[in-house]
């Protein structure tokens, strides 16, 4: 974050407090903000699966902002979920995805804002339909909008591609987001989520011409804390679990190479993480 020091205003305060206090509180707003993070978690757990077979992640990324409220940012971290089956994914080779973001937020009234955009997930590897017929690449496109108050929000995401995560003839896939993260102190910070996966359209992905809703679609849900530290630091835990169908769960569990393992189980995950 780019900030201003006003060294002659701290002079000036050593003899007029009232001084000082008058020109740091004149401090113009940023237009442009690029903040960064990084962290190293026990897993790496999206919308209730795990992404890394319970193994440890290292995540990433960098943060655009404008005073207007328009955004754009990008964020990474290790995975292994499509190489863990790739039988089923397709992939004979990827363990990373890259996410690429943009949009805009503002406030609507008092306490109330919003928060629209696009996000891109995106799954370097090698995917080959070819050695694997029926099974299509994971990259997938979702327009997003968020209402918000204070410490709770509410986020739709909609799928804009035809293979959602793999899922093929899913357009209209949608992810529905409950959150609160609720400040005890200015330190100590409580969560609590619920989130509805609902995926879209037919498919051959637990037999012929199958709904991919009685397949795919699921509920997760996520209680955790974190703690503040100084420099920037940030260590914290949470515990997530998702409720699913036993048709669900076999499509949710690791075919070959990751000793068939459901990847929505319950399971605690602690953090480390640093803001910059």
């Amino acid at each position: 974050m780019f900030k201003k020091t006003i060294i002659a205003g701290l002079v000036a305060g050593a003899f007029t407090p009232s001084l000082a206090f008058a020109q740091a509180a004149a401090a113009p707003t940023p237009e442009h903000t690029l903040t960064g993070n990084v962290g190293v978690y026990s897993q790496y757990i999206f919308r209730g699966l795990t992404q890394t077979n319970k193994d440890p992640a290292l995540q990433g990324g960098f943060d655009y902002s404008h005073s207007s409220g328009f955004y754009a940012g990008t964020w990474m971290s290790n995975i292994s979920w499509l190489t863990d089956s790739p039988g089923v994914t397709g992939y004979n080779s990827s363990s990373l995805e890259m996410d690429f973001y943009g949009g805009y937020k503002g406030t609507i009234s008092g306490d109330f804002g919003f928060d629209i955009g696009l996000l891109q997930y995106y799954y370097p590897g090698t995917h080959s339909s070819v050695v694997n017929p029926g099974t299509f690449k994971a990259d997938t496109l979702e327009l997003y909008g968020a209402v918000t108050w204070k410490w709770l929000s509410a986020k739709y995401s909609h799928s804009i591609n035809d293979e959602t995560f793999g899922v093929t003839n899913s357009d209209g896939t949608y992810y529905f987001d409950l959150t609160a993260n609720y400040p005890v102190t200015d330190k100590l910070t409580l969560m609590a989520h619920y989130g509805i996966q609902k995926f879209k359209g037919t498919s051959n992905l637990c037999g012929a011409n199958t709904s991919n809703d009685l397949c795919a679609s699921y509920d997760d849900w996520k209680i955790g804390a974190s703690y503040a530290l100084p420099q920037s630091f940030t260590i914290g835990g949470f515990f997530t679990g998702t409720d699913m169908s036993n048709a669900q769960k076999v499509n949710y569990t690791n075919a070959n190479n990751a000793g068939a393992r459901f990847l929505g189980k319950d399971t605690f995950t602690v953090y480390l993480s640093k803001t910059f």
